[in-house]
């Protein structure tokens, strides 16, 4: 990094398979000096490396990762309590003269730190009632509750995601109008940031989704996925749930073959895809680059 300019934070999105690790390394690489924040929200377990394509120590080249490996299994992830400790990351970074990068395909996550997202507080004693209410009336009856309070947050929520079932309604009893868990039109900016999105043409990307996911199962994924039972992975909220990982416990319990488990990944990958692109073309000011050559000129 030169002396001319003070330090910069960056920001690399995209679909995942499109090389943004690569590409927030090259960003070091080229500026002289930078640290890396994780917004893989999956990323952020231990042990959690080959489904979720995380980089090993030798792969960062000495650069400095920061949320890497900071939850067990068995914790759930949280995006409130995410934010501040990125933010809190960055601003560590940037007061010691270094650029930071946050990079990930998370985009709740990545929005909760370049945007201003305001998270309403936890309240332990309604969520008890709305967990207790969840065992006694089913999944089905809280869903028809939220569709009815707040229909746009009833239709992203899945009705079998209890976590999110759950916090969506304890939100809407706190008082706010709305869950709020998507991306705010016009949104304020938290500090000036240097957004870089990768993409890739659809044919491309699906192609390169599937062959990874054929990788992840001859790299050893099935063994990971054992060890992480040991630890926790089936008691796990947020973690257990991870595309790839459900799908290698299904296999390890006998209820998927090999073959339906990799298919079953293949699609459920390309779906998140096709999401997290339309999240991130939302954002304005983003420079879209191609994740087959990226060209960082111009934006240095």
């Amino acid at each position: 990094m030169t002396a001319e300019r003070p330090p910069r934070l960056w920001a690399v999105v995209g679909a995942t398979g499109t090389g943004k690790s690569d590409l927030s390394l090259a960003i070091a690489d080229a500026v002289g000096g930078a640290e890396i924040v994780n917004a893989d929200a999956m990323q952020l377990y231990r042990g959690m490396d080959i489904g979720t394509a995380k980089l090993g120590i030798a792969e960062r080249r000495g650069v400095p990762h920061h949320l890497l490996d900071v939850l067990d299994v068995t914790e759930e992830a949280a995006v409130a309590r995410y934010q501040s400790e990125a933010r809190a990351a960055i601003e560590a970074v940037l007061a010691s003269g270094r650029d930071a990068v946050l990079v990930g395909g998370s985009g709740l996550y990545v929005s909760s730190v370049l945007f201003d997202f305001r998270f309403p507080p936890r309240d332990p004693a309604l969520r008890a009632r709305l967990e207790a209410e969840l065992d006694a009336l089913g999944p089905g009856v809280l869903h028809d509750r939220l569709r009815r309070a707040d229909p746009e947050a009833a239709a992203r929520v899945d009705p079998r995601n209890a976590r999110r079932l759950v916090r969506a309604l304890e939100v809407l009893e706190q008082g706010a109008p709305t869950h709020g868990a998507a991306l705010p039109e016009a949104p304020a900016r938290w500090r000036p940031a240097t957004v870089i999105g990768l993409a890739l043409d659809r044919a491309a990307l699906v192609a390169r989704l599937d062959a990874r996911v054929e990788r992840m199962w001859a790299d050893g994924m099935l063994d990971e996925t054992a060890a992480l039972r040991e630890r926790g992975l089936e008691r796990g909220v947020t973690a257990s749930r991870a595309i790839g990982y459900a799908q290698a416990l299904a296999q390890l319990s006998g209820e998927k073959s090999r073959d339906e488990a990799v298919a079953e990944t293949q699609a459920l990958t390309r779906r998140y895809a096709r999401r997290q692109v339309s999240w991130f073309r939302r954002y304005d000011g983003v420079t879209w680059l191609d994740a087959q050559a990226p060209d960082l000129s111009g934006l240095l």
